[in-house]
C-alpha cells in the first residue's frame, strides 16, 4: 500500500476586464495578426484596479472547493504560487485562508514564476505523502498586468491575469502506475540564466515593484529543450513515455512553444490542453487554470494520464505526472 496525492476538485478565476489584442494598436507598434502569429495569443483578463491576487486566488479557491463537494475547514494546508503578492508579506496563502474562513492548518507561498505551480503541486504531494497533511488546497494566482513596461510590445502582449486552485487528497493506492494521484515529479533550476527572465526591482535592491524584462530569443531556446526534457525525466522514472500520455496540460506561455514541446514529446497537439488563445501567460496560474478548463471542456476524464510542465525565471523548471 502507497498514499497517493489524489486529484478531488479544481476551479479558476477570471478578472472580467477582457483585452483583446487590438486595444495595444493604440500604443504599441503592433497589431492583431502579429501578436497571434508569434504567439497565439488572442485576448487575456486584466484585473481591475484594487482587484489583488489573493482576491483572485479565493475565488478559484472557492471553485475548487465547490467542484470537491468540500469546505474550507476540511482543508490542512494551503500552497499558493505566486510572484505577484499582494504585500511584501504576509504570505497570500494566509489571505486566502482568511478569506475562506479557515482557521485550521497552515498556509505559505512559493514563488518560482512560470513554474510556481509545478513546485507548488511536487510540495503538496509531499505533505500528503510524508503525513503532514490530508487535504492540501494548491493554488497558481498571479496579477502581471501590475508589472508590465507598457512600452514594450515584446512582453506587455504576452501575460495576463488569473488564478487556478487544485485540491489534493490523501487515498490509499497500490504502489503502481494504476493508481490514481500524481506518480512522479521532476524539478531543476539553474541561476545562471538569471538575467533572461526577470523583473528589474525588490525591496532589498531598489524598493520598487519593477517591471518584467525577457529575452524572448532565449528564453523559448531553454523552453523547448528543457521542458521536453523534464516531462520525458518524469514519465521515465515511472516506466512511461509520451504514447502513455492522454493529456499534457502545460504552461501556456505561448503556442510555439506549447507545440514545439508536444513534438519533442511526439504527442499530437490534439492531445495538449490549450488555453493560451483566451488567457495569454498567467505565469503561476495558467496550468491551474488550464486543468480546471480542461475539466470543464470535457477533455480530461478520471483515469487519465496527465502532464504537466512549466518553465519560468530563474531559470526554474518541471514537470508532475498524474493519474486524474
Amino acid at each position: 500500500m502507497k498514499i497517493r496525492a489524489v486529484v478531488r476538485g479544481v476551479g479558476h478565476y477570471l478578472p472580467e476586464r477582457i483585452v483583446k489584442n487590438a486595444e495595444f494598436e493604440a500604443t504599441l507598434d503592433t497589431t492583431d495578426d502579429w501578436i497571434r502569429a508569434r504567439t497565439g495569443i488572442e485576448q487575456r483578463h486584466f484585473a481591475a484596479e484594487g482587484e489583488t491576487t489573493s482576491q483572485l486566488a479565493i475565488k478559484a479557491a472557492q471553485a475548487a472547493l465547490i467542484d470537491a463537494g468540500m469546505t474550507a475547514d476540511q482543508i490542512d494546508a494551503i500552497v499558493v504560487a505566486t510572484s505577484t503578492p499582494d504585500l511584501t508579506f504576509p504570505s497570500v496563502a494566509t489571505m486566502v485562508q482568511a478569506g475562506l474562513g479557515s482557521t485550521n492548518g497552515f498556509a505559505y507561498d512559493i514563488q518560482a514564476v512560470c513554474a510556481g505551480f509545478v513546485f507548488a503541486l511536487t510540495n503538496a504531494n509531499g505533505l500528503i505523502v510524508s503525513g503532514q497533511a490530508e487535504r492540501v488546497l494548491v493554488i497558481g494566482a498571479e496579477t502581471f498586468s501590475r508589472i508590465m513596461d507598457w512600452e514594450d510590445r515584446g512582453t506587455c502582449v504576452l501575460f495576463g491575469d488569473g488564478a487556478g486552485a487544485l485540491i489534493l487528497e490523501a487515498a490509499n493506492g497500490s504502489g503502481t502506475n494504476k493508481d490514481r494521484g500524481v506518480l512522479s515529479t521532476d524539478l531543476h533550476s539553474d541561476g545562471r540564466y538569471r538575467e533572461l527572465l526577470y523583473v528589474d526591482g525588490g525591496v532589498s535592491s531598489n524598493g520598487k515593484a519593477g517591471q518584467l524584462r525577457m529575452q524572448g530569443n532565449a528564453v523559448f531556446k531553454h523552453a523547448v529543450q528543457k521542458l521536453a526534457e523534464t516531462a520525458h525525466t518524469a514519465l521515465g522514472k515511472i516506466g512511461m513515455s509520451g504514447e502513455d500520455v492522454n493529456w499534457i496540460v502545460p504552461h501556456q506561455a505561448n503556442l510555439r512553444i506549447i507545440s514545439a514541446t508536444a513534438e519533442r514529446m511526439q504527442v499530437p497537439l490534439e492531445r495538449v490542453v490549450v488555453t493560451v488563445q483566451d488567457h495569454g501567460n498567467t505565469s503561476a496560474a495558467s496550468i491551474p487554470l488550464a486543468l480546471s478548463v480542461g475539466k470543464q471542456r470535457g477533455q480530461i476524464k478520471t483515469g487519465d494520464i496527465v502532464v504537466t510542465e512549466a518553465i519560468g525565471g530563474g531559470l526554474a523548471w518541471g514537470a508532475v505526472v498524474l493519474r486524474w
